[in-house]
Order: structure tokens, then C-alpha cells, then sequence
């Protein structure tokens, strides 16, 4: 399972076109509420999660976290306690800790990103110690996997995707999506 977290003021296209990639790929999504299940994106556009805060489960069946940015949706993923533990639950365990935009602010904050590539929306790497920032649109390594903006959420989406399953699919997603 790969759990997507929405928090009220998250950034619609990160979120969105991310789980769309992830889903055509046949990957099993979910969108996680923080606070509430319905959530209202940065840009006014309200969201009814698939799944509560109190409704996921931390075990051997998690295959990656995702953070969408977007403000100040990355503050209040940051103030989550839900969030926290699934990204230190993912990042002990050897899953996928995935966030885009702002997002990975929260990742460099946490020690994450530490001896990492990353990258993600210019000025938000301050927040992040002892990184190499790429400027890519989406960057992996090992099993961090960050994206730069709303612009780069297909992109950011392909990578997880490529790295979570393999190469032929994420040419097969990318080819039906049209995708240079």
C-alpha cells in the first residue's frame, strides 16, 4: 500500500496527478486525511480521501509514504503526529519516502535527506542539512524520492513508479500518458 497524505492546504496537481500516475501503474493508493477525510487544497479544491488518519496501517504491507506540498499544507503535514510516524515507520523499514515541492523540507528537518540527492521548490532546501540539490524534476536515491513542483508531479509520479516497480512499466505508463 502506498499512502498519500492530504492536509488541508495541500498543493491539488502533487496529490493528484501523483495517485493517477501511481493507479494507472496498478499500484494500491490511497489518499490519508489529515484531520478530516474531506480536505480542501491550496487552491480551493476539496478532496474526500479514501481513508482516515486512524484508518491506516503501519506494517509489512506499506510500500512507500508520499507528501504533496503546497502551503500550508506542508506545515500542517509537519504538525501531524499520524505523518510522522508513518515517515519514520517507512524510513526505518527500508520503504519508499516520497515528497514533492515544499514537502521535502519536512523530510531535510527529520535528517531524511542527509547525504541524499533531493531536490524540490526552490528555498526549501534551507530546510534541509548535508544535501546535494539537484534542481531535477524529480530525483531518487535509495529510497528517497523527491519531486520539485506542481509542474513536475507527472514526472515525480514516473519516478516512483520506476522505482517501486521496474523500468518496462514505467515506460509503459509514460508512453500512455504521452509523455516526452
Amino acid at each position: 500500500m502506498i499512502y498519500v497524505f492530504l492536509a488541508q492546504g495541500f498543493e491539488e496537481t502533487e496529490a493528484l496527478a501523483t495517485v493517477d500516475v501511481l493507479r494507472r501503474a496498478k499500484l494500491g493508493v490511497k489518499t490519508v486525511g489529515i484531520g478530516s477525510k474531506t480536505v480542501t487544497g491550496s487552491h480551493g479544491i476539496t478532496v474526500v480521501a479514501d481513508a482516515g488518519e486512524n484508518d491506516i496501517l503501519l506494517d509489512k504491507q506499506l510500500m512507500a509514504v508520499v507528501l504533496p506540498g503546497g502551503m500550508p499544507g506542508t506545515i500542517n503535514l509537519e504538525k501531524s503526529q499520524t505523518v510522522a510516524k508513518a515517515l519514520d515507520y517507512a524510513y526505518e523499514n527500508g520503504r519508499f519516502v516520497c515528497a514533492i515541492c515544499a514537502a521535502p523540507s519536512i523530510l531535510g528537518k527529520r535528517g531524511m535527506l542527509d547525504g541524499k540527492k533531493a531536490t524540490c521548490f526552490p528555498g526549501f532546501e534551507v530546510d534541509s542539512r548535508n544535501i546535494t540539490y539537484t534542481g531535477a524534476p524529480a530525483q531518487s536515491d535509495g529510497k528517497i524520492i523527491t519531486g520539485k513542483g506542481a509542474g513536475c508531479a507527472v514526472d515525480f509520479g514516473l519516478e516512483i513508479v520506476k522505482n517501486i516497480l521496474d523500468g518496462e512499466t514505467f515506460e509503459k505508463v509514460r508512453g500512455a500518458m504521452q509523455c516526452p
